[in-house]
């Protein structure tokens, strides 16, 4: 089975289409977790144990691992993802030319898939392409202000950079394991990308902290069920906003459990909220 075979079969297993991605960032990991060997592991085992039950996949981006105790704890969440049989979406945005690309290609034999970037065409792509079991999406049209610098330049032909990369990226899909990142911030480019490229997947930021549009990222975003919607901030740093709420509650100074582990059931909670919040606009 390749990638979104094995996709296809845990959106079903859960009934959800949520991506849960996993960024944590150094200076809002609870204090209690900072006496750990590695206390991005120590989170993020955490926020798998609360939101499993509600994740399609976890995509955890790079930026957040790259020191050595940084890949440590990110190949304990790999494996930890994996025993809880939830596949793992390596936020990457990863292309280069040659021996490079191919050692970046590597990172598949761990992942379950990719992001990749297409700015160096095709053949910055291949080694990800050529592997028929993991998913790669291609960036498409992404959801920051900036992006419209380049990916909105019209070309000769008339169409937008984005719409091209969408059209090659179709025809790169030789092995049936090509997905595009299109933002939800933009409902009407998803929507046109839709009606572009039927059949390919969509890995949908910008759901949450950035205000994205969850109805148009679920009716453009899903090919044949297939798709993902992301929510990085939204889910992990929940308990942020309810320790706040806690504390204009209350003027006691104490948490409000005993092993500070409030920020893991909030994170829960929230990606239980948008898993039923998607799946209002889902045609099970």
């Amino acid at each position: 089975m390749n990638f979104f075979d094995r996709l296809h079969d845990r959106i079903r297993t859960v009934d959800s289409v949520v991506s849960v991605g996993l960024d944590p960032d150094p200076s809002r990991i609870p204090d209690h977790l900072q006496e750990h060997d590695l206390p991005r592991w120590a989170f993020n085992r955490r926020i798998i144990d609360a939101t499993h039950e509600h994740a399609a996949v976890y995509k955890p981006n790079a930026a957040f691992y790259e020191d050595p105790d940084g890949w440590r704890a990110l190949e304990e969440t790999i494996a930890y993802a994996h025993g809880k049989n939830v596949p793992v979406l390596l936020d990457a945005k990863r292309a280069d030319i040659g021996n490079t690309t191919r050692q970046y290609a590597q990172m598949l034999e761990k992942v379950d898939a990719i992001t990749v970037n297409p700015y160096m065409g095709r053949d910055s792509l291949q080694p990800f392409l050529a592997d028929e079991e993991s998913g790669v999406f291609v960036l498409c049209r992404t959801s920051n202000p900036g992006g419209a610098d380049i990916q909105d330049l019209e070309l000769e032909t008339g169409e937008p950079v984005y719409e091209r990369v969408a059209a090659l990226a179709d025809l790169w899909n030789e092995n049936d394991n090509v997905g595009l990142v299109v933002g939800a911030t933009q409902p009407a480019e998803l929507e046109e990308l839709r009606e572009q490229v039927p059949d390919l997947p969509f890995l949908v930021p910008g759901i949450g902290a950035q205000g994205g549009d969850a109805e148009a990222a679920v009716e453009y975003g899903l090919a044949n069920g297939v798709g993902l919607v992301n929510s990085s901030r939204g889910i992990i740093f929940a308990g942020e906003d309810s320790e706040a709420r806690s504390a204009s509650d209350s003027r006691a100074a104490e948490p409000r459990d005993d092993d500070g582990e409030d920020f893991a059931s909030a994170s829960g909670q929230a990606a239980k909220r948008l898993k039923k919040r998607l799946n209002q606009y889902r045609d099970h």
